[in-house]
């Protein structure tokens, strides 16, 4: 209150000593408006002089306080602390002031924390002593202060004896389940205030011990599909958003800490029940929800996250397992990935064999009877489900066995439980393909070498994995075959000889096999129709370069390009590599790493913050937006790491252990899959993060610097995938509807349309409209999603843009479009 720390109380006591109470009063008072609003506690002696003075006094003291709070002259960052004074000089005959109070009480709760910690506990003292209880949202605010580790004192100390609501309000689900509460006996409140205390990293075994104690009182059914049902609503936005006044990272998708806690309580709570897909499949997607980014922010609330897996790794059932292993492929948060992978170990050591072996047993079957079929009763209705690529699609059929498009209102009516979980099973599915197809994509570089009969059962004939083996080349027993027909067939479509039960698989790859026989390849599953969930037979193939036989151990290849460091690094992590963001701070940070582990190798890349011209473009927490990037380098997977500072890019060795430094492999000495896949992740990089590839950069970006590069790049020589693109589109072209219309030549797509002839950049997927090379802006979005037909495999979202836009531009005399219309 008082501006300076012991003069305030010096002269107050002067004025207390000849008996002049109302000469201290104006002191004090004077101090605080002078003070206007600064933080600070009461200069030294005013409590004393405070605690001495008569109640006689304290009332008049109490009505100037009123009178300098209203008085118009007063300034409002002053008001706060006469509430605070008010308080401390009449406790209980403050009443005067209440509306004034809950205002301002209600002012500060709707923020997500303030600084004010004594003005917070003033009045919420004052209201207490008046009324008995604070508004919810006040609670909520004293609560999520009360965890912020810097707070001391009797902020923290209040929030420990507020205990209603039991749950912070403000989010929906925390909402949805206080107003369940509500018509719910006492053990479920307890319960739910049990979870709210779960403020450690895991549970010990009193806090388990209690919770087993509230959940013998609750029907185990009950409580299942009750806590589910709230984590569902959980990562939603806030019910109550915050003021748009009041800046906050991440806006109203940050998650409340109290109710993160409780949140963490709920989740090692359903995993104390008997083990249940429902509650697998809750935990998974409570994880997945808590991971998910927030602008400015970052993955939403990793603590969830992290003990969601805790709970899924106590629940002992192969639903649960299977949800680790599918998450272990899909998450990139470090802290929670590393739980996953410990979780896996842990169990492959229970059971005594690898984890890898682990990860394929857990794969669940989700009620498929065949490889990607099932059908199922309900009365007289039949539902058909199927794998169509990487979706679940259920089809349905009445009494009479003729398709129908909705599900039968018979089914809808009487099976409402077993429809639920019949379209649970469907998005379960799709989720595990996901995942699958990302382990199997991974596994180029794993060695991993099956024994046919075991390989047979785990993917061949796999109901769910089946379906992406079956679309994918298999090298048995030395020959590579793929599905066609009921049958494994060669490239001449006749079936080999039957293996042994023991003969070799492995995962075909296309380094060192003859170029035509890769091209026939392509051909054969193009012309059986097959899409393969990844690229295989069209992967690109990156062989050493003369410019790479020159420099010996580094790459130059994908050296000078700008990404988007954000999209980079999310891409990064989805591939295996290991990468930290680049702050605009004084810091020097390792580069991105690739380790394979069972090559003996670590891959970097280097990369550096961009300045270009002396400005970096930086997000809201200094992080550069942009990246320039430079070598690709191999070293052995124990040589000391290189650093560099986050804006040079000078990258040296940094071994702090004392050991020497290990110089860079020679690329001749690389194995072959190991240079094209690693290449190949970089080519990966550039492709998708190059700002070169955003039709909006025609301007060259930020004041125009990234001119130069935007045009070499969305203009210039292929790179290896988009020769591939090139490729594939001369076979595919006749076989469209606009294949007339279209043809490859160079660099570019030339699409034929009636008003002009544009040509599509096979690499950006950027447009120029000849014959003039005018340049058209063509969002993705604008350009539509619409069929685009066969298609040999999944994964290439720039081949998915070119299509659709040569399909706009081949009937360009119907866009309607005006952005576009305006450019023709």
């Amino acid at each position: 209150m008082s501006p300076d720390r012991g003069g305030t109380g010096r002269r107050m006591e002067a004025a207390a000593a000849t008996g002049d109470w109302e000469a201290a009063a104006a002191v004090l008072l004077d101090a605080v408006l002078d003070h206007d609003g600064r933080r600070g506690g009461p200069g030294d002696g005013v409590g004393a002089v405070l605690d001495r003075m008569p109640q006689e006094a304290r009332v008049r003291f109490a009505d100037r306080i009123v009178t300098a709070y209203h008085a118009s002259g007063t300034r409002d960052s002053a008001r706060p602390p006469l509430l605070t004074l008010l308080n401390a000089v009449a406790p209980g005959l403050d009443d005067r002031m209440a509306a004034a109070r809950r205002d301002r009480l209600a002012e500060l709760s709707a923020r997500p924390t303030v600084w004010e910690s004594e003005t917070v506990v003033a009045l919420a003292e004052a209201e207490l002593a008046a009324t008995g209880r604070l508004p919810p949202m006040t609670v909520a605010l004293i609560r999520r202060m009360g965890l912020e580790p810097y707070r001391t004192g009797a902020l923290p100390a209040l929030a420990k004896r507020l205990t209603e609501p039991v749950l912070n309000p403000g989010e929906q689900w925390s909402d949805l389940a206080m107003e369940a509460l509500a018509g719910l006996d006492a053990g479920w409140t307890a319960l739910v205030a049990h979870a709210a205390t779960a403020n450690s990293a895991r549970p010990n075994a009193a806090w388990d011990t209690t919770a087993r104690e509230l959940l013998a009182g609750l029907a185990e059914s009950e409580v299942r599909a009750t806590v589910t049902g709230w984590l569902a609503r959980a990562g939603r936005p806030r019910s109550a958003p915050w003021p748009p006044h009041v800046p906050v990272t991440g806006g109203d998708l940050v998650c409340d800490a109290f109710n993160a806690n409780a949140l963490r309580g709920l989740a090692w709570t359903l995993s104390l029940l008997p083990p249940h897909p429902e509650v697998s499949r809750a935990l998974g997607a409570l994880l997945e929800t808590s991971l998910r980014k927030v602008p400015g922010l970052g993955p939403r609330n990793p603590k969830v996250a992290n003990a969601c897996v805790l709970a899924l790794a106590r629940i002992d059932d192969a639903c649960a397992l299977a949800e680790i292993a599918r998450l272990s492929a899909r998450v990139t948060y470090k802290s929670t990935l590393k739980l996953l992978d410990a979780a896996l170990e842990a169990k492959a050591a229970a059971l005594g064999m690898p984890r890898e072996e682990v990860e394929e047993l857990a794969v669940p079957v989700h009620g498929l009877t065949g490889v990607g079929r099932a059908r199922l009763t309900f009365g007289d209705s039949t539902a058909e489900v199927r794998v169509d690529g990487g979706r679940a699609v259920v089809g349905w059929r009445n009494a009479a066995g003729r398709a129908v498009k909705s599900v039968p209102a018979a089914v809808r009516r009487d099976f409402a439980e077993e429809l639920k979980e019949l379209k649970a099973a469907a998005k379960d599915i799709d989720k595990m393909l996901a995942a699958q197809s990302e382990r199997l994509d991974r596994q180029f570089l794993a060695r991993r070498v099956w024994p046919y009969a075991v390989w047979r059962e785990r993917y061949l004939d796999h109901p769910l994995t089946g379906t992406l083996a079956r679309r994918l080349l298999w090298t048995v027993g030395g020959v590579t075959c793929g599905w066609a027909d009921g049958a494994l067939r060669t490239l001449d479509d006749t079936e080999p000889p039957a293996p042994a039960h023991d003969a070799p698989v492995t995962l075909w790859h296309p380094v060192g096999v003859p170029p035509q026989e890769a091209l026939a390849w392509r051909e054969a599953l193009e012309r059986r129709g097959v899409t393969q969930p990844f690229k295989q037979a069209h992967r690109e193939v990156y062989l050493l370069t003369d410019a790479e036989r020159t420099t010996g151990t580094y790459s130059n290849r994908f050296a000078g390009h700008v990404l988007r460091q954000h999209q980079f690094h999310s891409l990064a992590a989805v591939r295996g590599w290991t990468d930290r963001l680049r702050l605009c701070v004084d810091d020097s940070v390792p580069p991105p790493v690739r380790e394979l582990p069972h090559w003996g190798l670590r891959a970097e890349f280097w990369v550096a913050g961009d300045d270009s011209g002396g400005h970096a473009e930086l997000s809201d927490s200094g992080a550069y937006l942009y990246l320039r990037t430079d070598q690709v380098r191999f070293y052995p997977i124990d040589a000391p790491s290189n650093r560099a500072h986050c804006g040079t890019g000078r990258y040296e060795t940094a071994d702090r252990t004392g050991g020497r430094r290990v110089d860079p492999l020679p690329l001749e000495s690389v194995p072959a899959p190991v240079l094209s896949e690693v290449l190949r992740d970089v080519d990966l990089f550039v492709g998708v993060t190059s700002v070169g590839n955003d039709p909006t950069w025609q301007d060259g970006g930020p004041a125009g610097r990234y001119t130069g590069y935007w045009n070499s790049y969305g203009f210039g020589e292929l790179n290896q995938t988009a020769q591939t693109r090139r490729d594939l589109l001369t076979r595919l072209l006749p076989r469209l509807a606009i294949g007339d219309r279209c043809e490859t030549h160079g660099r570019f797509l030339h699409v034929r349309g009636t008003r002009h002839t544009y040509r599509i950049h096979l690499g950006s997927g950027n447009i120029l409209i000849a014959p003039h090379d005018r340049y058209l802006c063509v969002v993705p979005k604008a350009a539509g999603s619409g069929d685009t037909g066969y298609l040999p495999f999944e994964g290439d979202r720039t081949l998915s843009v070119i299509l659709s836009k040569a399909m706009l531009l081949a009937a360009d005399d119907t866009i309607t479009d005006p952005t576009i219309l305006s450019q023709l």
